[in-house]
Protein backbone atom coordinates (compact mmCIF):
# COMPACT_ATOMS: atom_id res chain seq x y z
CA UNK A 1 0.00 0.00 0.00
CA UNK A 2 1.27 3.45 -0.90
CA UNK A 3 1.90 5.61 2.15
CA UNK A 4 0.92 9.29 2.29
CA UNK A 5 3.92 11.62 1.90
CA UNK A 6 3.46 14.59 4.26
CA UNK A 7 5.87 17.00 6.01
CA UNK A 8 6.07 16.16 9.71
CA UNK A 9 5.77 19.87 10.58
CA UNK A 10 2.22 19.80 9.21
CA UNK A 11 1.24 17.62 12.16
CA UNK A 12 2.71 20.19 14.53
CA UNK A 13 0.82 23.04 12.87
CA UNK A 14 -2.44 21.09 13.01
CA UNK A 15 -1.96 20.31 16.71
CA UNK A 16 -1.30 23.97 17.50
CA UNK A 17 -4.63 24.90 15.90
CA UNK A 18 -6.41 22.39 18.12
CA UNK A 19 -4.58 23.61 21.22
CA UNK A 20 -5.53 27.17 20.34
CA UNK A 21 -9.15 26.15 20.44
CA UNK A 22 -9.14 24.04 23.60
CA UNK A 23 -6.49 25.70 25.77
CA UNK A 24 -6.26 29.49 26.05
CA UNK A 25 -3.00 29.19 28.02
CA UNK A 26 -1.11 28.12 24.90
CA UNK A 27 1.12 30.84 23.41
CA UNK A 28 3.05 30.21 20.19
CA UNK A 29 6.34 31.99 19.53
CA UNK A 30 8.54 32.06 16.44
CA UNK A 31 11.78 33.67 15.26
CA UNK A 32 10.89 34.96 11.80
CA UNK A 33 10.37 31.48 10.31
CA UNK A 34 6.65 30.93 10.86
CA UNK A 35 5.88 29.80 7.29
CA UNK A 36 8.64 27.20 7.43
CA UNK A 37 7.65 25.94 10.89
CA UNK A 38 3.87 26.03 10.27
CA UNK A 39 3.26 28.35 13.22
CA UNK A 40 1.77 30.78 10.71
CA UNK A 41 -1.38 28.63 10.80
CA UNK A 42 -1.80 29.44 14.51
CA UNK A 43 -0.87 33.11 13.93
CA UNK A 44 -3.61 33.55 11.36
CA UNK A 45 -6.31 32.14 13.62
CA UNK A 46 -5.09 33.31 17.05
CA UNK A 47 -3.02 36.46 16.41
CA UNK A 48 -3.34 37.69 20.02
CA UNK A 49 -1.57 34.52 21.24
CA UNK A 50 1.21 34.52 18.67
CA UNK A 51 4.53 36.34 19.11
CA UNK A 52 7.15 36.68 16.40
CA UNK A 53 10.28 37.93 18.15
CA UNK A 54 12.31 38.23 14.97
CA UNK A 55 15.74 36.67 14.58
CA UNK A 56 16.36 36.69 18.34
CA UNK A 57 16.27 33.11 19.57
CA UNK A 58 17.85 33.83 22.96
CA UNK A 59 15.34 36.55 23.66
CA UNK A 60 12.51 34.26 22.56
CA UNK A 61 13.45 31.61 25.12
CA UNK A 62 13.68 34.18 27.92
CA UNK A 63 10.32 35.70 27.01
CA UNK A 64 8.83 32.19 26.98
CA UNK A 65 10.25 31.58 30.45
CA UNK A 66 8.53 34.73 31.72
CA UNK A 67 5.24 33.69 30.11
CA UNK A 68 5.45 30.28 31.79
CA UNK A 69 5.74 32.02 35.18
CA UNK A 70 2.40 33.67 34.35
CA UNK A 71 0.82 30.22 33.94
CA UNK A 72 1.04 30.24 30.14
CA UNK A 73 2.23 27.33 28.02
CA UNK A 74 4.64 28.78 25.46
CA UNK A 75 5.68 26.79 22.38
CA UNK A 76 9.01 28.24 21.22
CA UNK A 77 9.55 27.40 17.57
CA UNK A 78 12.39 27.82 15.06
CA UNK A 79 15.01 25.72 13.31
CA UNK A 80 16.62 23.21 15.66
CA UNK A 81 20.14 24.35 14.86
CA UNK A 82 19.29 27.91 15.92
CA UNK A 83 17.33 27.29 19.11
CA UNK A 84 19.58 24.53 20.48
CA UNK A 85 22.78 26.30 19.49
CA UNK A 86 22.25 30.02 19.92
CA UNK A 87 19.88 29.74 22.88
CA UNK A 88 21.50 26.86 24.75
CA UNK A 89 22.51 29.06 27.68
CA UNK A 90 18.94 30.36 28.08
CA UNK A 91 17.48 26.86 27.77
CA UNK A 92 19.91 25.53 30.36
CA UNK A 93 20.00 28.31 32.94
CA UNK A 94 16.59 29.94 32.59
CA UNK A 95 14.26 27.12 31.52
CA UNK A 96 15.71 23.81 32.72
CA UNK A 97 17.46 25.04 35.87
CA UNK A 98 14.15 26.49 37.07
CA UNK A 99 12.12 23.58 35.63
CA UNK A 100 9.84 25.94 33.71
CA UNK A 101 6.93 24.84 31.55
CA UNK A 102 8.41 25.82 28.18
CA UNK A 103 8.08 23.69 25.04
CA UNK A 104 10.96 24.09 22.61
CA UNK A 105 10.33 22.95 19.03
CA UNK A 106 13.30 22.52 16.73
CA UNK A 107 12.24 22.17 13.13
CA UNK A 108 14.42 21.18 10.15
CA UNK A 109 16.41 18.56 12.05
CA UNK A 110 18.94 16.29 10.37
CA UNK A 111 20.75 16.34 7.03
CA UNK A 112 17.48 15.84 5.13
CA UNK A 113 17.06 19.62 5.35
CA UNK A 114 19.05 19.37 2.10
CA UNK A 115 20.35 22.36 0.11
CA UNK A 116 20.49 24.70 3.12
CA UNK A 117 23.71 22.93 4.06
CA UNK A 118 25.60 22.17 7.23
CA UNK A 119 24.95 25.55 8.89
CA UNK A 120 21.19 24.81 8.94
CA UNK A 121 21.24 21.05 9.54
CA UNK A 122 20.76 20.21 13.23
CA UNK A 123 22.69 16.99 13.80
CA UNK A 124 23.68 17.54 17.45
CA UNK A 125 20.39 18.86 18.86
CA UNK A 126 19.18 15.64 20.47
CA UNK A 127 22.47 15.28 22.33
CA UNK A 128 22.39 18.88 23.53
CA UNK A 129 18.84 18.60 24.83
CA UNK A 130 18.98 15.13 26.41
CA UNK A 131 21.94 16.00 28.64
CA UNK A 132 19.94 18.76 30.36
CA UNK A 133 18.26 17.90 33.69
CA UNK A 134 14.44 18.19 33.70
CA UNK A 135 14.25 18.10 29.88
CA UNK A 136 11.93 15.72 28.01
CA UNK A 137 13.05 14.94 24.44
CA UNK A 138 10.63 13.69 21.77
CA UNK A 139 11.41 12.89 18.13
CA UNK A 140 8.26 11.77 16.26
CA UNK A 141 8.51 9.78 13.03
CA UNK A 142 5.75 11.32 10.90
CA UNK A 143 3.07 14.02 10.82
CA UNK A 144 0.50 11.82 12.62
CA UNK A 145 2.85 11.21 15.53
CA UNK A 146 3.98 14.85 15.60
CA UNK A 147 0.35 15.88 16.05
CA UNK A 148 -0.10 13.48 18.98
CA UNK A 149 3.23 14.42 20.55
CA UNK A 150 2.42 18.13 20.47
CA UNK A 151 -0.88 17.58 22.27
CA UNK A 152 0.82 15.40 24.89
CA UNK A 153 3.58 17.94 25.52
CA UNK A 154 0.98 20.63 26.15
CA UNK A 155 -0.27 18.47 29.05
CA UNK A 156 3.23 17.77 30.39
CA UNK A 157 4.55 20.03 33.14
CA UNK A 158 8.14 21.08 32.62
CA UNK A 159 10.63 21.71 29.81
CA UNK A 160 10.42 19.67 26.60
CA UNK A 161 12.15 19.52 23.23
CA UNK A 162 10.29 18.37 20.13
CA UNK A 163 12.35 17.69 17.00
CA UNK A 164 10.78 18.04 13.55
CA UNK A 165 12.04 17.82 9.96
CA UNK A 166 11.45 19.69 6.72
CA UNK A 167 11.08 17.16 3.92
CA UNK A 168 7.78 15.36 3.26
CA UNK A 169 8.14 11.77 4.43
CA UNK A 170 6.07 8.61 4.39
CA UNK A 171 3.34 8.27 7.02
CA UNK A 172 4.27 5.10 8.88
CA UNK A 173 1.88 5.34 11.84
CA UNK A 174 -1.90 5.69 11.91
CA UNK A 175 -4.36 7.83 13.83
CA UNK A 176 -5.55 4.69 15.62
CA UNK A 177 -2.10 3.97 17.09
CA UNK A 178 -1.63 4.82 20.74
CA UNK A 179 1.00 7.37 21.71
CA UNK A 180 2.50 7.58 25.19
CA UNK A 181 5.51 9.65 26.19
CA UNK A 182 8.33 7.38 27.28
CA UNK A 183 6.87 4.21 25.71
CA UNK A 184 8.30 2.97 22.42
CA UNK A 185 6.14 1.65 19.58
CA UNK A 186 6.68 -1.70 17.89
CA UNK A 187 5.86 -1.06 14.24
CA UNK A 188 6.70 -4.54 13.02
CA UNK A 189 7.46 -7.84 14.72
CA UNK A 190 10.08 -10.18 13.31
CA UNK A 191 12.25 -13.08 14.38
CA UNK A 192 15.73 -12.24 13.11
CA UNK A 193 16.88 -8.92 14.60
CA UNK A 194 15.65 -5.72 16.22
CA UNK A 195 16.06 -2.27 14.65
CA UNK A 196 15.57 0.77 16.87
CA UNK A 197 15.13 4.15 15.18
CA UNK A 198 13.98 7.67 15.97
CA UNK A 199 12.51 10.40 13.75
CA UNK A 200 11.66 10.57 10.07
CA UNK A 201 14.53 8.23 9.15
CA UNK A 202 11.93 5.60 10.04
CA UNK A 203 10.63 5.83 6.48
CA UNK A 204 14.03 4.64 5.21
CA UNK A 205 14.15 1.94 7.89
CA UNK A 206 10.78 0.59 6.73
CA UNK A 207 12.02 0.48 3.13
CA UNK A 208 15.22 -1.24 4.27
CA UNK A 209 13.18 -3.84 6.15
CA UNK A 210 11.30 -4.74 2.96
CA UNK A 211 14.66 -5.24 1.23
CA UNK A 212 15.82 -7.41 4.13
CA UNK A 213 12.73 -9.59 3.79
CA UNK A 214 13.77 -10.30 0.22
CA UNK A 215 17.02 -11.63 1.72
CA UNK A 216 15.08 -13.88 4.09
CA UNK A 217 15.51 -11.64 7.13
CA UNK A 218 12.43 -10.46 9.03
CA UNK A 219 13.31 -7.69 11.52
CA UNK A 220 11.44 -6.27 14.47
CA UNK A 221 11.19 -2.49 14.04
CA UNK A 222 10.89 -0.27 17.10
CA UNK A 223 10.11 3.45 16.99
CA UNK A 224 11.85 5.21 19.89
CA UNK A 225 9.97 8.48 19.63
CA UNK A 226 10.90 9.49 23.18
CA UNK A 227 14.63 9.81 23.77
CA UNK A 228 14.18 11.06 27.32
CA UNK A 229 12.71 9.46 29.35
CA UNK A 230 13.92 6.36 27.53
CA UNK A 231 11.91 3.12 27.40
CA UNK A 232 14.57 0.96 29.06
CA UNK A 233 12.28 -2.05 29.41
CA UNK A 234 11.83 -2.56 25.69
CA UNK A 235 15.55 -2.09 25.06
CA UNK A 236 16.44 -4.81 27.57
CA UNK A 237 13.66 -7.09 26.33
CA UNK A 238 14.92 -7.13 22.75
CA UNK A 239 18.59 -7.13 23.74
CA UNK A 240 18.00 -10.36 25.63
CA UNK A 241 15.92 -11.80 22.79
CA UNK A 242 18.37 -11.17 19.92
CA UNK A 243 21.70 -10.70 21.79
CA UNK A 244 22.56 -7.75 19.52
CA UNK A 245 20.71 -4.65 18.29
CA UNK A 246 20.70 -2.18 15.42
CA UNK A 247 20.14 1.56 16.01
CA UNK A 248 19.43 3.99 13.15
CA UNK A 249 19.21 7.77 13.55
CA UNK A 250 19.69 10.97 11.54
CA UNK A 251 21.96 12.47 14.17
CA UNK A 252 25.61 12.42 15.12
CA UNK A 253 26.83 9.10 16.48
CA UNK A 254 27.68 10.95 19.71
CA UNK A 255 24.85 11.98 22.03
CA UNK A 256 21.75 10.65 20.30
CA UNK A 257 19.59 7.54 20.55
CA UNK A 258 22.49 5.15 20.05
CA UNK A 259 24.41 6.72 22.92
CA UNK A 260 21.33 6.54 25.15
CA UNK A 261 20.72 2.85 24.35
CA UNK A 262 24.41 2.00 24.77
CA UNK A 263 24.41 3.59 28.21
CA UNK A 264 21.52 1.38 29.31
CA UNK A 265 23.03 -1.82 27.93
CA UNK A 266 26.55 -1.17 29.22
CA UNK A 267 25.19 -1.21 32.75
CA UNK A 268 22.37 -3.75 32.46
CA UNK A 269 23.09 -6.19 29.61
CA UNK A 270 26.24 -5.62 27.52
CA UNK A 271 25.82 -6.77 23.91
CA UNK A 272 26.96 -5.72 20.43
CA UNK A 273 25.22 -2.78 18.76
CA UNK A 274 25.34 -1.71 15.13
CA UNK A 275 24.91 2.06 15.29
CA UNK A 276 23.98 3.61 11.92
CA UNK A 277 24.30 7.36 12.33
CA UNK A 278 26.23 10.41 11.12
CA UNK A 279 29.94 10.09 11.75
CA UNK A 280 32.12 12.89 13.17
CA UNK A 281 31.38 15.45 10.44
CA UNK A 282 29.04 18.29 9.55
CA UNK A 283 26.30 18.13 6.96
CA UNK A 284 26.58 19.34 3.38
CA UNK A 285 24.42 21.00 0.77
CA UNK A 286 22.57 18.64 -1.54
CA UNK A 287 19.25 17.04 -2.31
CA UNK A 288 17.88 15.11 0.71
CA UNK A 289 17.92 11.70 -0.95
CA UNK A 290 21.48 12.24 -2.19
CA UNK A 291 22.65 13.29 1.28
CA UNK A 292 20.99 10.34 3.01
CA UNK A 293 22.77 7.97 0.65
CA UNK A 294 26.11 9.77 0.99
CA UNK A 295 25.87 9.62 4.79
CA UNK A 296 24.90 5.92 4.83
CA UNK A 297 21.29 6.57 5.80
CA UNK A 298 19.40 5.63 2.63
CA UNK A 299 17.33 2.45 2.69
CA UNK A 300 19.84 0.56 0.55
CA UNK A 301 22.78 1.62 2.69
CA UNK A 302 20.91 0.76 5.91
CA UNK A 303 20.01 -2.66 4.50
CA UNK A 304 23.63 -3.42 3.54
CA UNK A 305 25.01 -2.41 6.93
CA UNK A 306 22.42 -4.51 8.76
CA UNK A 307 23.12 -7.51 6.54
CA UNK A 308 26.86 -7.25 7.17
CA UNK A 309 26.24 -6.97 10.92
CA UNK A 310 23.85 -9.85 11.45
CA UNK A 311 25.56 -12.26 9.08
Amino acid sequence: MKKDIVPIRDGYGKALLELGEINDKVIVMDADLSTSTRTNWFAEKYPQRFVDVGIAEQNMVNVAAGLSLEDKIPFVTTYGVFVCGRAFDQIRNTVCYSDLNVKIVGSHGGISVGPDGGSHQAIEDIGLMRILPNMTVVVPCDHVQAYKATLKLAELKGPAYLRLAREPTATITSEADKFSLGKADILQKGNDCAIFFTGTIGAEVIKASEMLKNEGINPTIINMHTIKPLDKEIILEYAKKFKKLVVVEEHLRTGGLGSAISSVLTEKYPIRIKHIAIEDRFGESGQPEVLLDAFGLSARKIKKQILDFIQ
